[in-house]
């Protein structure tokens, strides 16, 4: 199936997804300043450039987006019908790239967390985060 708008617009859109300070991340970042923790984003020196990282307890969030890293059984991460094969190859990168830098970030000692986008709800984010800090014994 052909994509309905064109190139140029289909750029315009995408160019407009944003990767740093995603609604999903900010209000993680916003619940855990309120919680009290103290944490740095997106550090380059660690693979993957984490979205948070937590420097006391030697540990990196990342806020996925269930479209892009395929969250299952998730209503989110749906394929667009237009150039399917282009988007299976894309996820299938995203994965295998998260599932590397994952790897290494442990392999170096750090605890990882992952948050999907269709967790958060402002009313529940500080149970998660709790019980999520918790149950890797990092609080």
């Amino acid at each position: 199936m052909t994509d309905i708008i064109s190139k140029e617009r289909r750029s315009w859109n995408m160019s407009r997804i944003r990767a740093k300070n995603t609604k999903p991340e900010m209000v993680v970042r916003s619940a855990l300043h309120k919680a009290g923790y103290r944490f740095r984003i997106h550090v380059p020196t660690l693979p993957g450039k984490p979205d948070i990282v937590l420097p006391k307890y030697k540990a990196v969030i990342f806020v996925n987006g269930c479209f892009w890293h395929r969250h299952l059984n998730c209503k989110h991460a749906y394929t667009p019908k237009s150039r399917q094969e282009f988007w299976q190859s894309k996820f299938q990168n995203n994965i295998a790239r998260q599932e590397k830098v994952i790897h290494e970030l442990h392999s170096l000692g750090w605890e990882v967390l992952l948050i999907w986008e269709c967790e958060i709800n402002s009313r529940k984010i500080f149970d998660m985060l709790d019980d999520r800090l918790l149950l890797k014994g990092l609080v």
